[in-house]
């Protein structure tokens, strides 16, 4: 597979195959992949290829305009998917200290979580937010831009064999339960409690296109900028900051940060290793 994707990429017309084809996607889907990190995004594409039997990125280009199952399915190589519950426990252990406790002086709460792929990290909020008493009061929107990965969140149904991992997780990041008492196992597979996502708003969006979602008080973006282009980066940065509250919280990947950003200024770091971030109470 590797050599094939090696040929694939060494095609001289690849990058001009490849603005065209983000271009027919763009005026097409109205998806806008053209601000995404290059390198990622031409070994992604040229493993669609060979997915779908194609010899050259014009070829795929045909597929995703006469044929409407081949978008669709496009979208898993164009978007990365990969979460899992609790991911980096220490970033939801900092959740817990540095933020939760903060977020308690609200009446109420909204949340945005940014780029949530299949939901894994919506749900790792919606536990620790009922654990700290504060589910009730709060509203999560999961947004994401792969229609596929916004339903199986919806759905909440997850492998059995990642629950050991799930779990490991959650109890480093100060779990006050037992992850079990949030989902129910049968046939190889678990499925969350609805009343996890009872206060959670699944949502299309995109954040090259798309405005934002107001008055936020915690935006968790975490791994999804990483993928992106310098002028994607902060086009989204510059959301996030339109979007929370003064002294809202945001929450970045392990390799993503404010430092270079122009919107830098406007937050102080609360938790640098864990990357969460503090919106000034500039007026």
């Amino acid at each position: 597979m590797d050599a094939e994707i090696n040929q694939a990429l060494a095609n001289q017309h690849f990058d001009i195959e490849m603005q065209l084809l983000l271009d027919a996607i763009y005026l097409k889907y109205h998806c806008d992949f053209r601000g995404y990190a290059g390198a990622s995004l031409k070994r992604r594409l040229a493993t669609a290829m060979i997915r779908f039997g194609c010899e050259t990125l014009s070829q795929l280009q045909d597929k995703v305009l006469h044929d409407a199952t081949v978008f669709p399915a496009l979208m898993d190589y164009l978007t990365v998917q990969v979460s899992e519950m609790f991911r980096d426990p220490s970033y939801f252990l900092s959740l817990r200290e540095r933020v939760i406790p903060l977020l308690r002086t609200y009446p109420s709460l909204k949340i945005w979580v940014a780029g949530c792929s299949s939901g894994e990290e919506v749900y790792s909020l919606a536990i620790l937010l009922r654990e700290e008493g504060l589910l009730e009061r709060s509203i999560i929107y999961a947004t994401d831009i792969n229609q596929a990965a916004l339903k199986k969140a919806e759905a909440g149904v997850y492998e059995l064999d990642r629950i050991p991992g799930f779990t490991s997780n959650h109890q480093k990041s100060g779990a006050k339960t037992s992850l079990s008492d949030y989902y129910t196992a049968a046939y190889g597979a678990v499925v969350f409690d609805k009343s996890l996502r009872k206060n959670v708003v699944f949502s299309d969006h995109s954040l090259a296109t798309d405005s934002v979602f107001a008055e936020m008080h915690l935006v968790s973006c975490r791994n999804v900028l990483i993928y992106f282009n310098r002028h994607l980066q902060e086009r989204a940065l510059g959301l996030f900051r339109e979007s929370l509250v003064r002294k809202g919280f945001l929450g970045l990947g392990s390799k993503e940060s404010m430092r270079f950003s122009t919107h830098g200024p406007a937050f102080d770091e609360v938790v640098r290793e864990d990357r969460i971030f503090q919106k000034k109470g500039e007026l």
